[in-house]
């Protein structure tokens, strides 16, 4: 063997045993290096804030109230019961018709007698123009009579006056039938507006006199919210701006104002402010007096430190949160004010800017590494 062929082979066996011997070792150092947990994070920042105070209102409802009979009569029937939704135009209830009816056939009679009336107070008038005419064309005629013409001329007088009399008992028929025709048809309570029968006020047999209610309605289609706000909170409420209600359920929507009512109550020093409610998803079926809670505006906007309510650790009545201090994990202990949506006001203990642990924070510890899984799934995708 030569020498360059052994010196290659001694270099070589010495290359794959200091691989070897090396292999262990590393693999060895990095089992025991750490791993940056991953997690969440999110960042501190500044938002607008306006306090409110909330105000207790109502829903109301546009219309409400009895419907009365127009007529009066015995009730026949109900068509409805309490609780049934009824649209605009619907019968409600009828009441007993006979008397209506023949009163309009009387009605109808009378109609047809004054136009027959009329009709003969016009043939008569005709009849005294065609007489008028012969006695005018006697005029050059030995047996003309001025006196005669003269009475022939005052009859047809009489007779446009009759014409005029007939008109005016026709009119008057006419309009009889059509107060019968109205009165027969009131004998059919109809609904005047959509909405649910909250109350009957009689029952079949009864006897209602004009003017008396027969059912009570309400419309809750289309209700708004009503509130008593205290005087010195009105000069924010103008027309169309928007603010925060929630129902007594939790439920929450957007009570847009719509008319301030320039009326004070002096003694609790509040006016009557109305809403329109506009719901977000779902629309919820609201009842008339049902309690909901209007949050006014109280002051100026100022801007406030806001951290997510998710970054919020309760450890022996503290309030903490884990702060990304150059990859490690820091607890910090804040203080908090109201809610905002879904962030806290921060009172101390971060400022904005600063990168707190929103998921995976109630696993890590003091020191710990972290990193943010945002950045691991960018660098995963890289």
């Amino acid at each position: 063997m030569s020498t360059s062929k052994l010196g290659y082979t001694l270099a070589g066996t010495f290359l794959a045993f200091t691989l070897a011997a090396a292999s262990p070792a590393s693999a060895q150092d990095a089992k025991q290096a750490p791993q940056a947990k991953v997690v969440g994070m999110d960042s501190v920042r500044v938002e607008p804030l306006r306090q409110t105070v909330p105000v207790i209102g109502r829903f109301v409802p546009h219309q409400t109230g009895v419907v009365a009979v127009r007529v009066a009569g015995p009730v026949d029937k109900y068509l409805v019961r309490v609780g049934d939704r009824v649209k605009a135009g619907d019968v409600l209830a009828v009441l007993v018709d006979n008397s209506f009816n023949w009163e309009r056939n009387r009605r109808k009679a009378d109609v047809e007698s004054a136009r027959a009336n009329l009709q003969t107070a016009r043939a008569s008038l005709q009849l005294l123009d065609q007489e008028l005419k012969r006695l005018e064309g006697l005029k050059e005629s030995p047996a003309f009579s001025p006196a005669r013409l003269n009475d022939k001329l005052q009859e047809t007088i009489r007779a446009k006056s009759q014409i005029g009399e007939a008109q005016a008992d026709l009119a008057s028929a006419q309009a009889d039938l059509e107060l019968g025709e109205i009165a027969l048809a009131n004998t059919k309570i109809r609904a005047p507006y959509d909405g649910v029968i909250i109350e009957r006020h009689s029952e079949a047999g009864a006897y209602l006199r004009e003017g008396e209610a027969v059912v009570t309605m309400l419309d809750d289609n289309d209700l708004e919210i009503e509130a008593d706000v205290p005087a010195n909170r009105i000069s924010g409420l103008e027309p169309g701006r928007s603010l925060k209600a929630v129902v007594e359920d939790g439920t929450e929507l957007n009570a847009v104002v719509r008319a301030v009512i320039p009326n004070e109550n002096p003694r609790t020093r509040t006016r009557r402010v109305r809403f329109v409610a506009e719901y977000s998803g779902t629309i919820k079926s609201a009842a008339a007096n049902e309690s909901v809670t209007v949050y006014v505006p109280a002051g100026e906007v100022q801007d406030v430190v806001t951290v997510s309510k998710d970054a919020i650790l309760n450890r022996g009545g503290a309030q903490l949160v884990v702060l990304n201090d150059g990859g490690k994990a820091t607890f910090t202990p804040v203080q908090l004010g109201q809610a905002i949506g879904q962030r806290f006001v921060v009172l101390s203990g971060l400022k904005e800017g600063d990168e707190v642990v929103i998921r995976g924070n109630e696993r890590l510890r003091p020191g710990e590494l972290i990193k943010n899984g945002s950045e691991a799934k960018k660098d995963k995708a890289s």
